[in-house]
């Protein structure tokens, strides 16, 4: 099957006719092909966009909202088939695709349709002085948002949702990995009377599409997430053309784990946050913590509870683990397995690749558990991206604490604790942009969303991500006393 560029409402061949093949994890066969994007293709999708926006922007908060829950329903509508598109093109288990991506994606839309109803200007009286000041949220214009490929229609919405909302007009990219979902929202964005232009969907590598985006003169502003290394260079290219920049990038996120927690609601819910997604999520806890006293006992049953996990063909109703994303990415996971014996590492499970019976040229990889001594240790320090864990205990609070903010990372943490000063201490304490306590994963579409230290800039969801996507003007307006 081959995939096209969704622009100015059609579905139109790259200019240059460059294609990029795609894979099926789940066998490591390609299943089609992509087109390989280039400035021109940009270039042509940036003149629809800027076309579009001077109705669109005027376009009033009740239509606009319309047209957004129009597309929620559709994709509700859609589940199932979608769900079938993601996993397939990704490798999660279709169970996973069926109740969270595919249903977040419609959410992403209803909750901005929602939204952009409820979000207001501000205004202040100057009293004594005689005047009125408010504040208009306008549109920026035309923005770029790429998006990744662990959570491919689930991000790409949570951008795009916001800031045709907002008013906006859109360039978007998803990932050259996972593009199918995206192709077929723009087929969804159609059949809900989205006007031509509003959004268009550039498909090709980072390098080439990508960096034609982030480099447009008059693509204003650019939401990405990713990985760090591509988001300093992305900011190292749009800072100097005074572009807005909303980075979402990587995490090494501390699964901290007192005694006085409720022990199988945390071990439950560790195993999820550890594996869900093949571990592919930047908000996995990949480094488990574990008080001193309850150690032991926590590794044996950890152990237990990963070892029952089924890896296998994701369309498989039963699977729990399915196909890594592509053969490269299974190679670098792989990598940081086979170097834990150098840094002292001892694998306590897992580590070896499988092969799933009729798909053995699939990318399957065992969950992995693996012990660690000292935090500085690269298993640690950088960003994984797979099903690959590290456990290592600590004896106190303040050990507790030094460990999990010592890292380049400050994305999310999850703390398992019943005591309250502890809690609080540790909420304000813990260098992250997300704390969870006694929970993971529990997400309210209306609160902010992003990482501190090297883990991004700025904040998505809710208000925070309209205002991203609009620019403030404020008025000033002075008048006579009438006395």
């Amino acid at each position: 099957m081959k995939i096209q560029n969704y622009i100015n409402g059609e579905f139109v061949n790259p200019i240059q006719n460059h294609w990029i093949e795609n894979y099926n994890p789940a066998t490591g066969a390609v299943y089609g092909q992509i087109p390989n994007s280039t400035k021109e293709d940009v270039d042509k999708a940036y003149e629809a966009a800027a076309r579009a926006f001077p109705k669109w922007s005027n376009t009033s908060l009740d239509e606009r909202s319309k047209i957004l829950s129009k597309i929620a329903d559709l994709i509700i509508e859609k589940l199932n088939f979608l769900a079938a598109a993601e996993s397939k093109d990704n490798g999660k288990p279709i169970s996973l695709a069926t109740q969270i991506d595919i249903p977040r994606a419609a959410s992403n839309f209803q909750f901005f349709a929602n939204a952009i109803t409820q979000f207001s200007s501000e205004a202040h009286e100057s009293v004594g002085l005689n005047a009125v000041n408010f504040t208009l949220r306008q549109p920026i214009g035309v923005v770029g948002c790429i998006s990744p490929w662990n959570l491919p229609l689930y991000l790409f919405t949570w951008k795009i949702a916001p800031a045709i909302a907002a008013g906006n007009c859109v360039v978007a990219k998803p990932s050259e990995i996972t593009p199918m979902t995206a192709f077929l929202l723009g087929e969804i964005c159609t059949e809900a009377g989205l006007p031509n232009g509003v959004l268009n969907i550039v498909h090709g590598l980072g390098a080439s599409t990508g960096q034609a985006i982030v480099a447009h003169p008059n693509i204003k502003a650019i939401s990405f997430t990713g990985g760090t290394t591509t988001g300093a260079y992305i900011a190292r290219v749009a800072a100097p053309m005074f572009k807005k920049l909303s980075l979402e990038l990587g995490g090494k996120n501390p699964n901290i784990i007192f005694a006085d927690c409720d022990y199988e609601k945390m071990l439950a819910t560790t195993v999820r946050s550890s594996f869900a997604n093949q571990g592919q999520i930047c908000l996995c806890g990949s480094r488990i913590l574990i008080e001193e006293k309850i150690y032991e006992k926590f590794k044996k049953d950890f152990i237990k509870k990963v070892s029952e996990l089924k890896v296998g063909h994701p369309s498989e109703a039963t699977t729990n683990i399915g196909a890594l994303v592509s053969k490269e990415h299974l190679e670098k996971v792989k990598s940081y397995i086979d170097i834990a014996a150098q840094e002292g590492g001892k694998v306590l499970f897992g580590g070896e690749r499988v092969t799933v019976k009729n798909f053995e040229n699939g990318y399957y990889l065992q969950p992995t558990i693996i012990e660690v001594s000292d935090n500085k240790c690269r298993l640690n320090q950088e960003e994984i991206f797979g099903p690959v864990v590290t456990i290592m205990s600590f004896k106190n609070d303040k050990e507790a604490l030094h460990l999990a903010n010592d890292v380049q990372y400050g994305l999310s943490s999850t703390l398992w604790t019943n005591n309250l000063n502890r809690t609080m201490q540790f909420s304000k304490q813990l260098q992250t942009g997300i704390v969870w306590v006694n929970t993971w994963m529990l997400r309210d579409l209306r609160t902010p969303f992003g990482g501190q230290k090297d883990s991004g800039v700025g904040r998505e969801g809710g208000f925070e991500a309209l205002r991203f996507f609009t620019e403030a003007k404020n008025i000033c307006i002075q008048y006579e006393s009438p006395f």
